[in-house]
């Protein structure tokens, strides 16, 4: 059975946030700091600073919708309780 994942990433360049979600998390992450992701990648070094993780594809894209709806605000309020 496959594990989805919704995630923050943050520029440590900019401090700017990227929610995404993926089957594989670590590989994901390597390919944001690699340059392979189009949308990070001028904003590379990116920092994993939260993950959820989901049974079905349709719950992680769910959640990811919501989670690109919260503010900056409540992206770090999430990241800080997560800690």
């Amino acid at each position: 059975m496959t594990t989805y994942y919704v995630y923050l990433l943050r520029s440590v360049k900019d401090g700017m946030f990227y929610t995404g979600y993926t089957a594989n998390l670590r590989n994901r992450l390597a390919q944001h700091n690699a340059g392979r992701v189009r949308s990070t990648k001028r904003r590379r070094p990116l920092e994993l600073v939260y993950w959820e993780s989901f049974k079905t594809r349709a719950e992680v894209m769910r959640r990811e919708k919501r989670l690109k709806a919260f503010g900056r605000a409540e992206k770090e309020k999430l990241i800080e309780r997560f800690k």
